[in-house]
């Protein structure tokens, strides 16, 4: 792979493979013009030559002309899609519902309950041979009475059931949230146009529509959907930053570097182009197929076998004479860890690792421990049960195994068996899974509503435990919208919009015509799109910040600018980055010549000679004056975060027309309008929301490309720093400088110096962002790893958002990429849905946590009972199929009613529980047993003296066949009844003395345990031989019931008992420690504990690779490439 340029062409689906020499007619083929568009500058200048002649050459050979460009024929057009391809990146293939079953299927706690159901199921059918013999011994004692032996396929089946159900509900979940995503996706691709020349008329076409030989009109603020070569152009500059991550604007031009690509932005000037290579075909294309074809690429490889390394080596040496820098770029990659670490992608790719959250770490862990136990006491069930009856027959009654009762003694251990398969069913909460997935799949719903659209559902949980956001400013802390907040006009300073009376018309006037004219005609204010909205900004940014304050004003620009339309303009200096202004000439009435000028203040203040006073008459502007002005309007505006920009004009009389060509003689002895000072204001929720999250322990820190002043500014008006406090305020080029050593290289000690005091990163670039987010992620320095969020909207935040732990991509302002890498959408691009996602989070941990309270109760209860039952009664009190009423019904219903508590606020008061914060505090050991300790007391009591007390028979040891017992069946309703009311108390779990606390506001949960309530009640009623049941009288029923209703008074009793004092409490349920890895795991790379690998790292690293490829000249040209290190 190591010639990028010529394997890149692998990539693809290749339906484009019809090109003969020459496809089509077409004088190009598709792999020319591919090969054409990989190279920059000068040399992609000369192979056009050497090819083609010109640029006009190129268009020939595609059929098309540069200035009339296609005939608008429908079958042309076709043509053209057929050979080199359609405006199109396909999506990546959604898994398939089977394929999301299959992945459900894999967790392992589901794995256990699937081996112990057949098991149970497989014995229920089991019938053994041979009748039974006064000479085998006493046969009948204990045996199953035939309701329970029909019913025994129940269990095993009923598991299986809620098996299903959990996978189902999964894969149902992940399918649904896969659609929407894409339907988002359509929605968008639909919305956008791009113009081009059609039989010579301009036309709007969609996107997609555009075809290979197509001319192109290209402006200001376009942003480029498919590569091509430039026709022609005034003055273009392109932000190629979104494919190589350079800041700096790189200038076009017809006879320099005529290369345009896809998905790079137009800052300034226009022009035409030939479009030369479409959808998977374009450089964004190409990247795009990388970050998807990451699993294709395995397959193919583990195919091709070994025979790849020598092919590998070779395309290395054969790229080294190709090009000197794209082999230096690729280098590092192959290097000895490059090497092994491809070797052991190669391994891994086959088997489909998705990687772990937190919470299902700690979860099959768990699952595992709990497991554990369950086979223990099971085993010791079976054990006990087969030496009491083995000493009790052979020993006691002194018998001697005789051959024919064989089958018969074989009958009895199967049935011990069945016994202990119970007990490790009972001890298995099969719950867990279910109240995780309904969990999770509520919290995404309701997450929509509050505009996070969730890709990956680990990231809604893993949100909860978030330490440290990295938030970009523009957009997201602040509206995207630039406004003019201060003005210096007539001598005054406004520190708001001035009332247009308080103005002198003359001042006015000028000021009106000085914005409207000396700005691009494309940028517009627009009214808004629905009620209520605001109004919508066209074109540059801080133009519509000065058009908008001629609105502000109760002016309009419109009527100005159709008085003097674009083409009567007499000469435009365009704004660029050299000049940082903008001059437009306009010829006077009488003859002379009128020039507007606007730009940075600093540059333009220098060329002012004279300034308006308030009457709007001039008075000198001396150097003195200057000096004094930048002291007192400017410094102050800036310390506010505002850009200040200067506004003036100029006349020339018609006698003395200038050079025009000399702009320095041109834009000189000005004439000062005003100033103003534009900002990007900060959204009014912000502030409150960063507060929420540093009450809550989350430390935000603001990663932006802006100056460090204005930074600094917004960060303090957001809150992110406050006087007083220790922070860092850093530009990219000082935050490099500290963190790298001598040569070079990134060293995780000096980082672990910088990021905790860290706020804010200014003037940064996307590889700084990648390397803060992955710093902070890999160090060790605190008490636990952090947990890390990043915002990103540009095709260069990808791999930060990728490497973070949650990649918030922007779902209006974000490119494709970002959204792509990213594993929940804002649809609103706002702070504040972050801070609700954190509160969505931390509410799905809790409500795990509060099933798993109240499961394990349960468990625990059941357990005891049934093993102790089956040792001393050698038989259940609780039967299998009552046992299942308890185990999956309160299981499943109970998931969903604790599983669906709404979050409240003081979610946010807590700080985040972290990595190996176990899932079972201390606390919720202390309720699990001491609830467990009264339901026992409860059950054993009622076990062996509870005939006495309701005057009732007994029902241990009854005889074989006989009908259900109302003793037995009180033991199971007082059960079922302090489960109902344990239940209550489980909504909480901080050890809160109102259990009742907001559970109107959860109709689910009080739908559910009054729901609960009804079944048991007719199956306690009605519920006859298969639920060995009797009837209970109403005396009975209230004496169920009030035992009940003790759980909630004991819940009281319990949580006055200090967990302070319950020293001897363990935790349970750690996330997976350090220290417990083995060797193997660790060999395997970090991405255990790591899970922003989730698409294997293949795709990282062809994203890398397509990267760089793009990088090679512009940027990183000194640096040895990519250390492999870099990539995680």
């Amino acid at each position: 792979m190591g010639d990028m340029a010529n394997s890149s062409i692998e990539f693809h689906p290749k339906p484009q493979q019809r090109e003969a020499p020459h496809a089509g007619g077409f004088g190009c083929t598709l792999a020319e013009l591919r090969s054409l568009m990989e190279l920059r500058g000068a040399e992609a200048l000369q192979k056009v030559q050497e090819a083609y002649g010109d640029v006009s050459g190129l268009c020939r050979r595609l059929k098309t002309s540069p200035t009339e460009g296609l005939a608008d024929n429908a079958s042309d057009l076709e043509k053209r899609r057929q050979i080199y391809g359609q405006n199109f990146i396909p999506p990546k293939q959604p898994k398939t519902f089977l394929q999301l079953v299959w992945e459900a299927l894999q967790d392992v706690t589901l794995i256990i309950l699937e081996v112990a159901a057949i098991v149970s199921l497989g014995l229920s059918f089991y019938a053994p041979p041979g009748e039974e013999s006064e000479a085998c011994g006493n046969v009948s004692a204990g045996a199953e009475d035939e309701g329970e032996a029909e019913a025994g396929w129940i269990e095993g089946a009923a598991i299986l059931l809620s098996v299903i159900c959990v996978v189902l509900v999964t894969a149902f979940n992940d399918w649904s949230k896969e659609k929407q995503f894409r339907g988002l996706q359509s929605r968008i691709e639909q919305e956008q146009k791009f113009t081009v020349i059609r039989n010579g008329q301009l036309l709007q076409v969609p996107v997609a529509a555009l075809v290979v030989g197509d001319i192109a009109q290209v402006k200001y603020g376009d942003l480029l959907p498919a590569d091509g070569v430039l026709i022609q152009g005034n003055d273009l500059k392109i932000d190629e930053s979104s494919l190589t991550g350079e800041s700096d604007h790189v200038r076009k031009s017809a006879d320099k570097d005529p290369m345009l690509l896809s998905g790079t932005h137009v800052m300034e000037g226009s022009g035409r182009m030939v479009v030369t290579a479409v959808g998977v075909n374009s450089q964004t294309g190409i990247i795009f197929t990388l970050l998807g074809a990451g699993g294709e690429e395995e397959e193919k490889k583990d195919k091709k076998g070994k025979q790849q390394d020598g092919a590998m080596e070779s395309s290395q040496t054969k790229a080294k004479k190709q090009d000197g820098a794209v082999a230096m770029e690729m280098q590092p990659l192959k290097s000895a860890e490059g090497g092994e670490m491809e070797e052991r992608e190669k391994k891994k790719a086959n088997v489909p690792k998705k990687e772990k959250s937190v919470l299902q770490g700690k979860l099959t862990k768990l699952a595992v421990q709990i497991g554990k136990a369950g086979l223990v006491m099971s085993a010791i069930t079976v054990i006990i049960l087969v030496l009491y009856f083995v000493i009790d027959t052979f020993v006691v009654e002194g018998r001697v195994w005789l051959a024919e009762c064989t089958p018969v003694y074989v009958q009895y251990f199967v049935k011990f068996f069945i016994i202990g398969v119970t007990v490790l069913v009972v001890a298995v909460p099969e719950g867990l899974p279910l109240a995780v997935t309904i969990s999770l799949a509520y919290s995404v719903k309701k997450m929509m509503k509050d505009n996070n659209l969730v890709r990956h559902l680990d990231a809604c949980e893993t949100m909860g435990n978030a330490t440290a956001i990295c938030s970009d400013k523009t957009g997201t802390l602040t509206t995207n919208r630039m406004t003019v907040v201060q003005s210096y006009l007539g001598d005054t300073h406004y520190k708001e919009i001035p009332a247009p009376s308080a103005l002198t018309p003359k001042i006015l006037d000028l000021l009106v015509h000085a914005i409207s004219i000396n700005s691009a005609y494309t940028t517009k204010i627009l009214p808004p799109e629905k009620e209520g909205a605001l109004p919508r900004q066209v074109g540059n940014k801080t133009e519509c910040a000065l058009l908008g304050f001629i609105l502000d004003l109760k002016r309009d620009f419109q009527p100005v600018r159709e008085q003097i339309p674009e083409d009567k303009l007499y000469k435009v200096y365009t704004f660029n980055s050299v000049r940082k202004s903008m001059s437009t000439v306009i010829r006077m009435p009488d003859g002379g010549f009128r020039l507007f000028s606007k730009g940075a203040s600093e540059i333009l203040l220098k060329k002012c000679t004279n300034i308006l006073n308030s009457n709007g008459e001039l008075r000198g502007f001396r150097p003195r004056d200057r000096d004094d002005m930048v002291k007192k309007i400017i410094e102050p505006m800036a310390c506010d975060g505002l850009r200040t920009i200067c506004i003036a004009y100029r006349d020339f009389s018609a006698t003395q027309e200038p050079d025009w060509d000399n702009e320095n003689e041109v834009v000189g002895d000005l004439t000062c309008i005003a100033v103003v000072g534009i900002e990007d204001p900060v959204r009014p929720e912000v502030p409150e929301a960063i507060r929420k999250c540093q009450r809550a322990g989350i430390t935000v820190r603001m990663v932006t490309g802006d100056n460090i002043n204005t930074a600094r500014a917004i960060a303090a008006k957001c809150g992110i720093i406050q006087p007083g406090e220790d922070f860092l305020c850093l530009e990219g080029k000082e935050f490099n400088r500290r963190i790298r050593n001598e040569k070079g290289e990134i060293e995780q000690e000096r980082l672990d110096k910088v990021w905790p005091k860290l706020r804010v990163l200014a003037r940064s670039s996307p590889t700084d962002k990648h390397t803060l987010v992955k710093g902070i992620i890999d160090s060790t320095t605190g008490e636990q790893r952090q947990v890390v969020a990043v915002t990103g909207d540009g095709t260069n935040d990808g791999p930060a958002l990728k490497k973070a732990d949650v990649g918030f991509a922007m779902g209006i302002a974000g490119t494709d990429v970002a959204k792509e890498a990213s594993d929940i959408i804002l649809t609103d691009d706002n702070f504040t849905s972050i801070v609700k996602a954190v509160m969505w989070g931390r509410n799905v941990y809790d409500s795990i946590s509060k099933f798993l309270q109240f499961q394990l109760t349960v468990n625990v209860v059941a357990v005891i009972v049934a093993f102790t039952g089956a040792c001393i009664t050698q038989d259940s009190p609780l039967k299998a199929v009552q046992m299942l009423w308890v185990n999956l019904i309160m299981d499943t219903f109970a998931s969903l009613a604790l599983a669906t508590e709404p979050p409240t606020e003081s979610l946010l008061l807590r700080k985040p529980y972290g990595r190996d914060k176990p899932l079972i505090s201390r606390t919720m050991m202390k309720n699990i047993l001491g609830h467990a300790v009264y339901q026992l007391t409860i059950i054993f009591t009622l076990l062996f003296v509870g005939e006495l007390f309701f005057d009732i028979d007994s029902g241990r040891n009854a005889p074989l066949h006989s009908p259900p017992s109302e003793h037995y069946t009180i033991i199971f309703n007082t059960f079922v009844m302090m489960q109902l009311f344990n239940e209550i108390n489980a909504r909480k779990i901080h050890g809160e003395r109102n259990v009742f606390h907001g559970i109107f506001g959860n109709p689910i949960f009080c739908t559910i345990v009054l729901g609960t309530f009804a079944i048991q009640i007719v199956i306690v009623q009605f519920g006859g031989k298969p639920f060995s049941c009797s009837p209970l009288s109403t005396e009975q029923w209230l004496w169920c019931l009030f035992v009940g209703v003790g759980e909630l008074v004991w819940g009281q009793v319990i949580a006055t008992i200090p967990t302070s004092q319950l020293k001897c409490l363990k935790e349970a349920g750690h996330g997976p420690g350090k220290d417990e890895m083995t060797d193997e795991e660790l060999a395997e790379g970090e991405e255990e504990i790591d899970h922003a690998e989730r698409e294997l790292r293949r795709g990282q690293i062809l994203w890398f690779r397509g990267l760089n490829r793009i990088q090679t000249q512009v940027c990183w040209g000194g640096k040895k490439g990519l250390k492999t290190t870099d990539l995680g």
